[in-house]
C-alpha cells in the first residue's frame, strides 16, 4: 500500500479558518468534548455535528442518565466543572449529602445543579419524545451551537464481561468499581436491535470530513460502531475520515483505554490505536510523544500525522482542532 509522505504540524499552524463545510465528529468522554470546544473557535457551531455515544446511559434514581452526551454539552456551554471533568461548575451536593444520610445509593454523584438535566431528560422521554429531541431541546437551552446527535434512540447499554467472572453495566465498572478490574470482554446490549438516530448515517456519508475524536476506543467509540450502518457508513468514507489517538506514549491520559486495549489483545501504544482504527479511518493524528511510531503505525496501512495532542486549555485544543481539519488539505 502506498501511503503518503508524513506530516508534521506544530501548534503554530493554528490559525482562524472557514474549515470544511461540513465536519462530522464521533464523540464521546472528555476527550471528545475538549477536541470539540477547541473546534468551535476555529470554525462556525453549525458546521459540526457530534454523534455521540450513549452506551454508557443508565437509569438510576429513576432517572435516566447520559454521561458522554451531558460531558459534551456541558464543556461546549463552557459550564463543565474544571476540576471533574464532568458535571457543572459551581455544583453542590446537598441531594447526595442527604441520600447518603438515610442509606440511598451514593456511588454516582449527581450534583444539585446537574440533576435539572437528568429531571427533564427523564419528563420528556417519558412524554415520548425521542432522546435525540430531548437533546436538542437540552442543546438549545445551553447556547450549544453544535448539532449533538445521539448515535441511537434506541436503548444500547455497554456491558463489561469481568475477568474473574461477572458482568456489571458500564458505570458500575468505571464509576463503582473505579475500572480497577481486569476486563474479559466488552459487549453491546441491544445493538443489533438498535437503528441509527435521524440524520446519523446522513451526517457521516455528507460529511467534508469525519474527525474520530480522542476517546476511549473500546467502551466510547465501538458502541457508535456497534449500531447497523454506522461501520458501513464509515468504511465508504474511509479517505475522509481522521482519528485523533487517546493513547499519548503508551498511557491513557484519563481513564482505562491503555488497559482495555491490551486486554482485547491490542497493545496499548499509537500502533494498537491505528490497528483498532484501520478499517475506517485513514490518517491517525498522534503526539509528538510518539513521533518515532509514525512508521510503525504508517505499516497499519494508516496515513500519520505528528502534532500536539494534549489538550490542557481551549487554545491548545483549538490548535489541535485545526491540525485535524487541515489534514485533508
Amino acid at each position: 500500500m502506498c501511503l503518503p509522505r508524513l506530516r508534521v504540524a506544530c501548534a503554530d499552524d493554528h490559525r482562524t479558518s472557514t474549515g470544511p463545510s461540513v465536519i462530522t465528529a464521533l464523540a464521546g468522554g472528555v476527550g471528545a468534548a475538549r477536541l470539540l470546544r477547541g473546534m468551535v473557535e476555529v470554525v462556525e457551531p453549525a458546521q459540526i455535528t457530534a454523534l455521540v455515544n450513549v452506551g454508557d446511559d443508565t437509569d438510576l434514581h429513576g432517572l435516566h442518565i447520559s454521561p458522554d452526551l451531558d460531558t459534551v454539552m456541558y464543556t461546549l456551554a463552557d459550564a463543565i466543572n474544571p476540576e471533574t471533568g464532568w458535571g457543572l461548575a459551581g455544583e453542590s451536593w446537598h441531594v447526595m449529602e442527604a441520600l447518603g444520610l438515610i442509606g440511598g445509593v451514593t456511588w454516582f454523584n449527581l450534583g444539585d445543579r446537574d440533576l435539572a438535566t437528568h429531571f427533564y431528560r427523564t419528563q420528556r422521554l417519558s412524554e415520548g419524545a425521542p432522546l435525540g429531541t430531548v437533546t436538542t431541546e437540552l442543546a438549545e437551552r445551553f447556547g450549544v451551537g453544535v448539532r449533538l446527535v445521539p448515535v441511537t434512540d434506541d436503548r444500547l447499554r455497554t456491558r463489561v464481561l469481568l475477568a474473574e467472572g461477572g458482568e456489571v453495566g458500564f458505570q458500575e465498572y468505571f464509576v463503582k468499581l473505579q475500572h480497577d478490574v481486569a476486563v474479559r470482554q466488552v459487549r453491546f446490549d441491544g445493538a443489533e436491535h438498535a437503528r441509527p438516530g435521524p440524520g446519523v448515517l446522513d451526517a457521516i456519508t455528507g460529511a467534508s470530513i469525519v474527525v474520530v475524536c480522542p476517546s476511549n476506543p473500546v467502551v466510547s467509540i465501538d458502541p457508535l460502531i456497534a449500531v447497523p450502518g454506522v461501520a458501513d457508513a464509515l468504511a465508504a468514507r474511509r479517505d475522509r475520515t481522521v482519528a485523533v489517538s487517546p493513547i499519548v506514549a503508551g498511557a491513557a491520559l484519563k481513564g482505562p483505554a491503555d488497559r482495555l486495549l491490551v486486554e482485547m489483545g491490542f497493545e496499548s501504544s499509537v500502533v494498537g490505536i491505528a490497528r483498532w482504527y484501520a478499517r475506517f479511518v485513514s490518517t491517525l493524528v498522534v503526539d509528538q510523544a510518539d513521533a518515532a511510531l509514525a512508521t510503525a503505525v504508517e505499516a497499519e496501512g494508516v496515513r500519520c500525522v505528528v502534532a500536539p495532542t494534549i489538550m490542557s486549555d481551549v487554545t491548545r485544543s483549538a490548535a489541535l482542532a485545526q491540525v485535524v481539519l487541515d489534514v485533508f488539505d
